[in-house]
């Protein structure tokens, strides 16, 4: 959010997602910690302890605010009438793309908070911050499933996007060409995996009656 975007009056919220758009960088340098959050104050005029207040919860917090900022720039980078010209397979692979993008500047701070949420302190708000973010993903992409293909979805898709993450943060390729493809591939196996679910769980309307096959070779139909 620019500075002139954020009113007098703001809104703590707001303070929190002005801040979260410009943390990244700071954090590359000093770490998901406070020195972070007063440099960012300090960049768009925000009071020091008005900005602390922001993140009560510290470098957790914060990481939790910079991923909802990242959403934010995914979802104006993939915006929905673009997604409805694609498949599913295109929306996904899209939309994990666009996260991607929004975190290419800043992988130093990405690789500081993949540390710090692998914590063991910090691995439950870690998964919950993994499911939002597949959560939304499937949503965008159209996804509307209740039963246990909700949960299913969204846990493969978190460890596709894990893994893939795990790449990103190692990959100095041109326009991280070798993440997209290992991206591409890993989709590729989402895909197949939900077709195969598909046609497992689909009712067998034809099957096989034996009586009816011997009968059939004894009177033919003609």
């Amino acid at each position: 959010m620019p500075v002139a975007d954020l009113p007098e009056d703001a809104t703590l919220e707001e303070i929190r997602a002005a801040l979260a758009a410009r943390i990244a960088p700071n954090a590359a340098f000093d770490g998901w910690t406070q020195a972070a959050v007063d440099a960012t104050a300090a960049q768009i005029g925000v009071d020091p302890d008005i900005a602390r207040l922001a993140f009560r919860e510290g470098a957790v917090d914060m990481i939790d605010a910079w991923f909802a900022q990242i959403d934010r720039m995914m979802l104006e980078a993939v915006p929905a009438d673009r997604l409805a010209a694609m498949k599913i397979r295109q929306r996904i692979a899209a939309l994990v793309e666009a996260r991607l993008d929004a975190l290419a500047p800043d992988r130093e701070a990405l690789r500081r908070a993949v540390a710090i949420l692998a914590m063991p302190q910090n691995v439950a708000r870690a998964a919950r911050l993994g499911w939002r973010s597949t959560d939304l993903m499937w949503r965008l992409a159209g996804d509307t499933a209740t039963d246990y293909n909700h949960y299913t979805k969204r846990a493969i898709l978190g460890g596709v996007y894990a893994a893939t993450i795990s790449v990103f943060l190692n990959d100095d390729s041109e326009g991280h060409v070798e993440t997209r493809a290992f991206l591409g591939r890993r989709i590729d196996g989402i895909m197949r995996f939900e077709k195969a679910k598909a046609k497992l769980l689909t009712p067998k309307t034809h099957r096989l009656s034996l009586t009816r096959f011997v009968g059939r070779l004894r009177y033919p139909v003609v």
